[in-house]
């Protein structure tokens, strides 16, 4: 658990528990444009993919989430599925601190690369990602990776999938 904070404000980074499923989809919701998952599927990312996540409160309220996973095929690479960060953790880098405690964490011992996929409107995401790799002296690969018509049958844009690495884990 990592505490970070100013002399208003202090934000916990933490390993998320099953406990926070339900407040990840509320979390979520409040942060358009993010796709909702069921509420199921936040269970599974706050239980089953805990290590690879990371909950940030402010006074006990869940205000950022990164859900992420390391995929079996590569075990070098953690995948961060959704970055979710509340109006009020906004504007104290938070996303980024959250990508940082997740890989160095024990769980990303082996980690060298993340990945991650964005719609290339979603400029908030690639600023965020870039600039984690630019703190990681790491270099930035993408490429076009679900198709909207091929993959979303035209019903969501498509994902670019940004790789991020090498890097040297910190910590």
């Amino acid at each position: 658990m990592t505490t970070e904070g100013s002399n208003t404000t202090a934000i916990t980074l933490r390993v998320p528990v099953k406990d926070d499923g339900y407040r990840l989809h509320q979390l979520v919701a409040e942060c358009p444009p993010l796709d909702p998952n069921s509420i199921y599927c936040n269970l599974l990312q706050c239980s089953h993919f805990a290590d690879t996540g990371v909950a940030a409160e402010i006074d006990g309220e869940l205000v950022g989430f990164i859900s992420g996973y390391i995929p079996p095929q590569q075990p070098d690479t953690v995948f961060v599925w959704q970055v979710a960060v509340h109006e009020k953790g906004r504007g104290k880098g938070l996303a980024k601190k959250m990508l940082k405690e997740i890989v160095g964490r024990e769980a990303c011992r082996n980690v060298t690369h993340m990945e991650t996929t964005i719609t290339e409107d979603n400029e908030a995401s690639w600023a965020l990602f870039r600039s984690f790799a630019r703190d990681m002296g790491a270099e930035v690969k993408y490429h076009e990776h679900f198709e909207k018509e091929l993959h979303f049958g035209g019903q969501h844009d498509s994902e670019f999938l940004l790789r991020i690495g090498p890097f040297t884990r910190k910590g």
